[in-house]
């Protein structure tokens, strides 16, 4: 599983790298995000990419993992 940290960045910079990272195909990544417009905009772009979404509340912010 490959994990990507976007704390401390705001949009539209975790969805850039979270695209950046499906380039690879990975069939799980777990995006760690600081801010409700990075936790909406990546679970977005997950589901558009045609990936499972799940979201979990962690401390200081969220993991989002998309799943094939």
């Amino acid at each position: 599983m490959k994990e990507i940290d976007c704390f401390g960045l705001s949009c539209p910079i975790p969805v850039v790298n979270t695209k950046k990272a499906l380039k690879d195909n990975p069939d799980t990544l777990s995006v760690l995000v600081d801010n409700v417009a990075a936790k909406e905009n990546v679970s977005r772009f997950g589901r558009a990419m045609s990936y499972n979404v799940s979201v979990t509340e962690i401390e200081g912010g969220w993991k989002i993992e998309l799943k094939k």
